[in-house]
């Protein structure tokens, strides 16, 4: 029986990037109108989610990832996609940054403060370790 015929992976990057960049609207028609719940599918998943990441630790994939893609790949990816995306990014996130920190500056705010002690003394090291339990507490939830 003959091979299969195969593209180049020249022709096959090409024809993905090309097709991918004019995606945008299945993307989003995706997004709004999912198959399944996304939230619903992603739950029911947590045992095979557990499963994934346990054996990615017994095969080290988290480092030799890393590895395999170095740091100056990293910072040439970043570079090249990084910035027009954070800005982006933080504008449309605002609110969810204002909903998640605000449990921790209102705990910061219900502190009480033992009193401060002479410069460099062990009392002033101490003035923080209530908003750490504070915070703690709240990271625990």
């Amino acid at each position: 029986m003959p091979a299969p015929r195969v593209p180049s992976t020249g022709q096959t990057s090409t024809k993905w990037a090309r097709r991918s960049a004019t995606a945008g609207p299945e993307y989003e028609d995706g997004v709004k109108a999912p198959r399944t719940d996304w939230a619903q599918a992603a739950t029911a998943q947590k045992g095979a989610y557990q499963q994934g990441v346990t054996a990615a630790i017994s095969r080290d994939a988290y480092a030799k990832g890393i590895n395999a893609a170095g740091t100056a790949r990293w910072q040439q990816k970043a570079i090249e996609k990084g910035p027009a995306r954070f800005a982006q990014g933080v504008a449309v996130s605002q609110g969810d940054y204002e909903k998640a920190v605000a449990p921790y500056l209102e705990a910061i705010g219900r502190v009480d403060l033992p009193p401060r002690g002479p410069r460099g003394s062990e009392q002033n090291y101490n003035r923080i370790a209530p908003i750490g339990k504070a915070l703690a507490a709240i990271k625990r939830r």
